[in-house]
């Protein structure tokens, strides 16, 4: 059978169905907004008022995260009363997941019905400016783990099969997120996001090579998840926490306990940003 013939189309489709079904007989609710929380980040799905908790284990074709601080969960409910779905947790490339089952939720909260993705996590800042424990805004990004969730058959249904990505990040959401950090006086640096692989951390020569790529902070995720959404035409936007300084001339041992307590401690006000946006939608 050839590749995009109605039959294979559907075929490909299949899975997305399969667990949208799935998730239809647990909540009708129709989320208008997604958010992935990520490593140490848990904490802003205290805030959704929860209807519904599904583990991604009850769900047909999800991934089971095997980091330790992440729940497994797909949360259902209300975001000072905007409704939402929350991932409680992702999955990773380094856990041994291709990139397409890493997007498979997003391509699934979209089929539900989100037409916003905010994604979240921890990051290493290399930008001498930035502290432990600082807020960024994502306003760029640049893929080097050598893959994309968007190679192989196109799926039509979801978007074009060469998706602009000349603004990854929404221009008016990132306003509103400035505007909420000037109110309630945080911090909040704008940066440019580099997406490796892992899990081991970089190297000082590796540092150096992204700073002068142009990258401020790095991590292990959020790239495929924005490219899904981006290709979905949803609106992204993108927060980490810097929970390690990465200057290659004063360069320390990581301190896996110190990264996942400063990413806690940073939990309140990136809540506090996320949900003043989120009203706002």
């Amino acid at each position: 059978m050839k590749r995009g013939t109605a039959d294979t189309r559907e075929g490909e489709m299949k899975p997305f169905r399969e667990a949208h079904a799935r998730i239809r007989e647990r909540t009708p609710l129709e989320p208008r907004v997604a958010v992935v929380l990520g490593t140490g980040l848990g904490g802003l799905g205290e805030s959704i008022e929860i209807e519904e908790a599904i583990p991604y284990t009850d769900i047909p074709h999800f991934s089971d995260s095997t980091v330790e601080t992440h729940a497994g969960r797909l949360l259902f409910g209300h975001l000072d009363e905007v409704p939402v779905v929350a991932m409680e947790g992702r999955v990773h490339r380094y856990e041994g997941y291709s990139l397409q089952e890493v997007v498979f939720p997003i391509r699934v909260m979209r089929l539900l019905g989100a037409k916003v993705l905010v994604v979240s996590g921890a990051c290493g800042g290399m930008d001498a400016r930035m502290k432990a424990g600082d807020l960024v805004l994502l306003d760029d990004q640049i893929n080097l783990m050598g893959d994309s969730p968007l190679v192989g058959p196109n799926l039509d249904e979801f978007g074009p099969r060469f998706p602009d990505m000349s603004e990854p990040f929404d221009g008016e959401l990132r306003e509103l997120a400035f505007q909420a950090a000037l109110e309630r006086g945080i911090r909040l640096h704008p940066g440019v996001y580099a997406a490796v692989v892992g899990p081991a951390l970089e190297t000082r020569a590796e540092y150096r090579m992204l700073r002068r790529m142009g990258a401020d902070v790095v991590g292990m995720s959020i790239v495929p998840e924005v490219l899904a959404a981006r290709h979905m035409e949803m609106r992204v936007l993108g927060m980490t926490v810097v929970t390690n300084v990465c200057l290659p001339d004063a360069l320390e041992p990581a301190d896996v306990a110190e990264i996942l307590r400063t990413a806690r401690n940073a939990e309140p006000r990136l809540t506090a940003l996320i949900r003043d946006v989120v009203k706002e939608l």
